[in-house]
């Protein structure tokens, strides 16, 4: 069985950093692409940022470049999300998912975990 279990949210003020962790069982991460999303209340889910499985290619919402920072550790399971830089509008629940395809789309997915709650504020 897939599983993805997001950790590493949490508060923090603005202009400050957090890192996510997205980790899998059931499976190999390296075979799929991962995409890291978000949804704040009253708002749609949002693609965030995601890394391809091949080749490490990696792609950002224009709203994060600059910020953060995806990376995957093979040898851990696990896809990162460094967020630094952190603004107000950046609080949401952060979710990791996998798939075959690649991009920003929600479709590309087919597996997802529970969330994680980011908070930014003062």
């Amino acid at each position: 069985q897939l599983q993805l279990v997001e950790s590493g949210g949490g508060l923090v003020q603005p202009g400050g950093s957090l890192r996510l962790s997205c980790a899998a069982s059931g499976f190999t991460l390296d075979y799929y692409a991962i995409g890291w999303f978000r949804q704040a209340p009253g708002k749609e889910r949002e693609g965030v940022s995601c890394i391809s499985s091949s080749d490490g290619r990696t792609y950002y919402a224009d709203s994060v470049k600059g910020r953060f920072t995806i990376s995957r550790d093979n040898a851990k399971n696990t896809v990162y999300l460094q967020m630094n830089s952190l603004k107000p509008e950046d609080t949401a629940v952060y979710y990791c998912a996998a798939g075959k395809g690649y991009g920003l789309a929600s479709e590309e997915y087919d597996s997802w975990g529970q969330g994680t709650q980011v908070t930014v504020s003062s």
